[in-house]
């Protein structure tokens, strides 16, 4: 019998469990390791998102600062430019109302000269516009506009807008309301209206027609103007909309270059003495319908009072040669070499007659009358002679 120890069989199985023990524990020590570097890996990684968590934290938190400051920054600017842009609109507005009551004189004291008095009634007619310009501008810029001493007929408001643009020959009022705008909201309704006015009778053909109806609804009077213009792309009426519903500060460097200041100077008005405009509609001419509602509080059913002439004037509408009928009286402060009188604050007409644009080479009494009317009904705009200021 072969002894245990000489058995190959049993010497194969020995090593075999030696192998085996030995793999086992290599297998176990790897494991450990294994488990070891992967618990590291994992530290590593919580580690590394929380990291990660504490930089976006921190980018988020300096964008947030450099936005604060770019804002900071940039509202210092805009209010560095509007201030400054103020003044100087403030400077040439102050210019422009002395030009004005310069050219009051000289047609008082040369209105017996027709050929001087339309040569004196263009100017007037230029400086109104310019004044009109700068008092959008300085509106814009956080300034007030003056306040008149007394209520003005919706229509004398409608035909002192006309007369502050280039072609106010293009433009008939029609007027079925008989009521008055409180005196705080006469000027500002008739800057909104010539806005409105400039840009209907810039966007529609020379010669096309465009007009002012005044009509009485329940809450309120509208002046709506029609134009014949081709209307405003969605983008542009978009944007229209935007600025007349604005109820604060307005970006004046977002106008555009160069900047179109009529619609932002319209909302601001708006927002700031209560009236609404809107300019969403299509005109029967096919061109734009703009509507501006004055609120039943800006309206009184008080006609206002005659004023001297020294204070503020305004003659009939530009003409036909027969004055319409009017409702009140008229104040004569002279006649021409014809015979024929000159008034001053004149009381409303009925109808209102055709607006033509005055002929620069006809020299008669009835081109005076034609030229001094359209001029004369800006003056509605000059009386603004109560400092007006956040209220």
């Amino acid at each position: 019998m072969t002894s245990l120890i000489d058995d190959p069989l049993l010497w194969i199985l020995l090593v075999v469990l030696i192998a085996a023990v030995f793999a086992v524990v290599r297998a176990r020590r790897t494991n450990i390791k294994l488990r070891a570097h992967n618990s590291s890996l994992q530290s590593n990684l919580t580690l590394a998102q929380a990291q990660n968590g504490q930089m976006q934290a921190a980018h988020a938190s300096q964008s947030a600062r450099h936005a604060n400051e770019l804002e900071e920054v940039r509202r210092d600017a805009e209010s560095a430019t509007k201030a400054t842009v103020k003044s100087a609109a403030g400077t040439l507005s102050t210019l422009a109302e002395e030009l004005l009551a310069t050219l009051d004189g000289l047609q008082q004291k040369y209105g017996d000269d027709n050929e001087v008095l339309a040569d004196l009634m263009k100017v007037d007619h230029m400086g109104n516009q310019f004044a009109r310009r700068t008092k959008g501008i300085s509106v814009l810029c956080g300034g007030w506009l003056g306040r008149r001493e007394h209520n003005a007929t919706v229509y004398d408001v409608a035909r002192s807008a006309q007369g502050r643009i280039r072609d106010f020959g293009r433009v008939t009022v029609h007027s079925q309301a008989n009521v008055s705008i409180t005196s705080k909201a006469v000027e500002p309704v008739a800057m909104v209206l010539a806005e409105l006015l400039d840009n209907a009778t810039k966007y529609s053909a020379p010669g096309t027609p465009v007009e002012i109806n005044i009509q009485s609804v329940p809450t309120g009077v509208c002046l709506i103007v029609d134009d014949a213009g081709l209307g405003l792309d969605p983008e542009t009426e978009a944007r229209a909309m935007t600025l007349l519903s604005a109820e604060g500060p307005v970006d004046i460097t977002s106008l555009g270059e160069p900047p179109k200041f009529g619609f932002a100077v319209c909302g601001m008005l708006a927002a700031r003495y209560g009236f609404f405009v809107s300019v969403d509609k299509v005109s029967p001419y096919g061109g734009v319908r703009a509507v501006l509602r004055v609120p039943e509080n800006l309206l009184t059913a008080d006609a206002p009072e005659p004023q001297s002439a020294a204070h503020d004037s305004f003659d009939e509408a530009p003409v036909t040669p027969a004055p319409a009928p009017m409702r009140g009286p008229s104040l004569v402060v002279g006649r021409t070499t014809g015979g024929l009188p000159r008034r001053r604050r004149r009381a409303v007409a009925e109808q209102p007659a055709t607006r033509q644009a005055p002929d620069p080479v006809e020299h008669s009494e009835e081109t005076a009358t034609r030229i001094g009317a359209f001029a004369r009904g800006t003056q509605l705009g000059r009386a603004s002679d109560i400092e007006e200021g956040n209220q």
